[in-house]
């Protein structure tokens, strides 16, 4: 998780801007579960992505279904990618521009709420949003953390 941290972190200070979806969200939420990569949805701009770029710059960061090529973004690259999968030193962050069952970026952002963390504040996907994601997704490990989230959600009804 400490890894995990670092990146966020990096995301944070780097002025990124994003929502963390995933596993790292739902851990934010109260779930026990582990998580191995650090999901976002972020805006998909030029600016945006070259700031994903320079805070990942020194961690080696390269595609993960293309290991052999390095994370050197174009203006062109950006105007056409939807998601960009990364590798870093530090561990896996998946940036993606929309998310299953909540919507693009500006509707995730919507379904949002603020965190306070020890290196600064930070976007989560709400825990109604992230149950719907989860369920949209169906994946094992996804149907596990909605029962995990439903039961935080009624302990705070």
């Amino acid at each position: 998780m400490q890894n995990l941290s670092e990146l966020t972190r990096r995301l944070i200070t780097s002025q990124v801007e994003f929502v963390l979806v995933g596993g790292f969200a739902a851990a934010a939420h109260g779930v026990t579960l582990v998580t191995r990569d650090v999901a976002i949805c972020c805006r998909f701009s030029q600016a945006n992505l070259m700031r994903i770029q320079k805070a990942f710059a020194d961690l080696h960061p390269v595609h993960r279904s293309r290991p052999d090529l390095a994370l050197e973004l174009t203006p062109e690259q950006c105007a056409g990618l939807k998601n960009l999968y990364l590798k870093t030193d530090l561990g896996i962050v998946d940036c993606l521009s929309e998310v299953l069952g909540v919507g693009n970026f500006e509707e995730v952002l919507k379904n949002s709420i603020e965190v306070e963390l020890p290196y600064g504040k930070c976007w989560i996907l709400n825990i109604e949003a992230l149950i719907r994601a989860k369920e949209a997704m169906n994946r094992d490990h996804d149907r596990i953390t909605v029962k995990f989230l439903k039961e935080i959600k009624k302990q705070q009804s």
